[in-house]
């Protein structure tokens, strides 16, 4: 179970929105995360994360878009998967080749 969150998503997008306007605007460009950080009681360490997110799903900066980050990790999930169900089934192949060379023995 995920933990809960300490930012709701409405103010995630209300701040990372009002970041992203005044870093294209040059006079309020100096500070602006830290400023908007402090007048919205978020961490600056935060905002900074999800604007930096927030300008590669834009395409803007280089990096793994959200997107593409739930994919790979979905992905990741289904190998996990399906590399257990191929070791549950090799280990039943070995059982029952080997019962079956016990009742040719015999």
């Amino acid at each position: 179970m995920a933990a809960p969150r300490k930012y709701s998503e409405e103010l995630k997008e209300r701040a990372t929105r009002l970041a992203l306007d005044a870093r294209r605007d040059p006079a309020s460009r100096v500070g602006a995360i830290k400023r908007i950080a402090d007048q919205l009681g978020i961490h600056p360490e935060a905002l900074r994360t999800w604007v930096r997110q927030a300008e590669v799903n834009a395409g803007e900066a280089p990096g793994v878009t959200t997107a593409d980050s739930e994919r790979i990790a979905q992905l990741e999930r289904e190998n996990r998967e399906l590399r257990r169900a191929n070791e549950i089934l090799k280990t039943a192949s070995a059982f029952f080749a080997a019962a079956e060379l016990d009742r040719k023995l015999k």
